[in-house]
């Protein structure tokens, strides 16, 4: 075996930026380390500087370091005893990057964007996973819940002739895994979309909400699974340079013809969603429309209807003014003694009724 690299601590210094969130006082860094030699698990060392003693007593051996949000003296340990370049461990820190692939010397630093979908609240959950892959190690660094790799590690501890390949067969499996966790996350989407067309046709004023909240679940899901695209394509560009497996070459095939789909199907999604959040546009802007129409009629009836009571108003206010004035009772008022003065009372009330009835009719008020 050839000998492993000078391990000596790089200048890693951490870069500026938020500070981690603070962890539980039981929160327990280290999920999983062991050693393997051959495909087999050889050592299942509790700490890390264990795991650095056993790695160096087995020549030939690999160490698989599971770590979930690590503290800065844990990554600043394993950056020293395996050569991780500064900048990949300032990455891991902070966490929040996008997918990529980087290689520092004869380690590969990779960084996925796992998701799960949950049921409860019909929603997205992303998870992020740092992996440094070298010639006689790998290390996840996970930041979320998802993706669950103890499932990933006991399907390579049974299958030990793909894990004896070496680092790269367990980055491979990684890599399965959490695009294969793209496929729940896919359904549940589609079931969303499926509910979301039923309520934008019922009619349901909360469509609009969820349209807004899964379109920028679906953006989120794009930055995940695009990139990977790229990524993967990447590798299998360098299976002759570094004279990759056959069996790791055909794993990786399928692992991005599985990636593309997804990402295809999350780019439909997109789209959908444009498109139901225009029609949803459309069916508010024509039920406003009508509102504003039935209103407006509403109004209309209610105006004919003021009409017609202002017009009767008007006619029986006219004999009213007459009668009012004869009845006062003063002696020297004209006409009091005249003796056609009550028949022409009465005509001038009969006159000015019909004429108003008439102009009222002519202006369509009664």
């Amino acid at each position: 075996m050839p000998e492993r690299p000078d391990r000596r601590p790089p200048p890693a210094k951490r870069a500026g930026g938020r500070p981690p969130a603070p962890l539980p006082p039981d929160h327990r860094s280290v999920i999983d380390s062991a050693v393997y030699r051959d495909g087999s698990r050889v050592a299942s060392p509790a700490t890390l500087a264990d795991t650095f003693r056993r790695l160096r007593e087995q020549r030939g051996g690999m160490a698989w370091i599971g770590l979930h949000r690590p503290t800065e003296a844990e990554l600043h340990s394993l950056a020293a005893e395996f050569n991780l370049h500064p900048l990949s461990i300032e990455d891991a820190l902070e966490a929040h990057q996008r997918p990529k692939l980087e290689r520092y010397g004869d380690t590969l630093f990779v960084v996925l964007r796992a998701a799960r979908y949950l049921d409860a609240p019909e929603e997205v959950e992303f998870g992020e996973l740092h992996v440094f892959v070298g010639p006689d190690f790998l290390i996840t660094v996970r930041h979320g819940a998802a993706p669950d790799l103890s499932a990933v590690r006991r399907r390579m501890e049974e299958t030990p002739d793909l894990l004896s390949l070496g680092p790269e067969a367990a980055l491979y499996a990684i890599l399965d895994a959490v695009v294969d966790g793209y496929a729940p996350v896919v359904s549940g989407v589609q079931n969303d979309m499926d509910e979301i067309e039923t309520e934008v046709f019922r009619g349901d004023p909360e469509v609009s909400r969820r349209i807004y909240e899964l379109s920028r679940e679906m953006v989120e899901f794009q930055r995940a699974t695009r990139p990977l695209v790229g990524m993967l394509h990447g590798l299998m560009a360098g299976f002759a340079k570094y004279g990759t497996d056959e069996e790791l070459q055909r794993y990786l095939r399928d692992v991005a013809d599985h990636v593309t789909h997804t990402s295809e199907r999350v780019d439909g999604f997109r789209q959908a969603l444009t498109e139901i959040l225009t029609v949803n546009a459309t069916l508010v802007s024509q039920q406003q429309n009508a509102e504003m129409r039935a209103l407006a009629e509403a109004g209309f009836e209610q105006n004919e209807e003021i009409k017609k009571i202002s017009s009767w108003a008007a006619i029986l206010f006219a004999p009213t003014l007459v009668g009012t004035i004869y009845g006062m009772n003063f002696e020297t008022m004209p006409e009091l003694k005249w003796a056609a003065g009550y028949p022409f009372a009465i005509l001038l009330m009969a006159v000015v009724c019909v004429s108003l009835y008439v102009i009222f009719k002519k202006r369509d008020w009664l």
